[in-house]
């Protein structure tokens, strides 16, 4: 894994109480919870631009099957 860039965030001082209690609640650090939040954002954006792994394929959507032809 390339190394991570670090940067500085200015941020609400209630938003980062939120996050605080939502990072506890996940086991995870403030950091490590923005980061999931952020990469969460960016996958469900489409904007991801890393490739997919081969164990996880991308499953159709089961309402979007072809058009029957009748």
């Amino acid at each position: 894994m390339p190394p991570r860039k670090p940067f500085l965030l200015r941020i609400d001082p209630e938003l980062w109480s939120a996050l605080e209690k939502w990072a506890a609640d996940e086991l995870r650090s403030v950091n490590g919870q923005i980061e999931y939040l952020l990469g969460r954002a960016v996958k469900e954006a489409g904007r991801d631009r890393r490739p997919r792994s081969k164990e996880e394929p991308k499953r159709p959507d089961p309402g979007k099957g072809p058009a029957d032809a009748s």
